[in-house]
């Protein structure tokens, strides 16, 4: 069992390098095809900032503001984007767009597609080995309880002979 469980790890650490890999390549790829069709602009807002809160219950809130820009070719947009804190009216701001001159989410960088292939591959050995260990754990329970059964079953056996005591049952103490 502990040669099974060793060849597991192997197989765990192979596997989660493989996946971690391949979510980096998949992962910097698409970057790179998101980077392609997304442009920065200049915009300059236009109204006051306040916040908007997150997507989720427990995020943060984000600051905003309505901001307006040209793209593409001299085309105005106007739209309420995500601006820094204390961005006043009339300030400009750095801001993506998709191809259509739309406010758009910057391509993810280096480090968030690292930390999605750290964290896939570390999931995947994690679950492998939790895995396997617990098959392995099933495995012995199994194998204990055949072993004390068997004990029991040889040890009833010699029992009455190491000890000197007779078999119960039927005709024991009959003289």
């Amino acid at each position: 069992m502990h040669a099974v469980f060793a060849l597991t790890c192997l197989l765990a650490v192979i596997a989660g390098f493989a996946l971690g890999r391949a979510a980096w390549t998949d992962g910097h790829r698409t970057a790179e095809n998101i980077a392609r069709h997304r442009h920065t602009v200049t915009a300059t807002t236009v109204g006051e900032t306040t916040y908007r809160s997150g997507d989720q219950p427990s995020s943060r809130p984000v600051t905003v503001a309505t901001a307006t820009w040209h793209y593409p070719s001299q085309r105005p947009h106007t739209e309420t984007v995500p601006v820094p804190a204390g961005t006043r009216k009339g300030d400009t701001v750095r801001l993506w767009v998709d191809g259509n001159g739309t406010a758009a989410a910057a391509p993810p960088s280096r480090t968030d597609i690292v930390l999605n292939a750290v964290g896939i591959g570390t999931g995947a050995l994690t679950g492998i080995v939790l895995a396997g260990g617990a098959l392995v754990a099933v495995r012995l329970r199994i194998v204990d309880a055949r072993s004390a059964r068997a004990w029991e079953s040889e040890w009833a056996g010699v029992e009455p002979l190491w000890s000197g005591r007779l078999h119960p049952g039927p005709g024991a103490g009959d003289d």
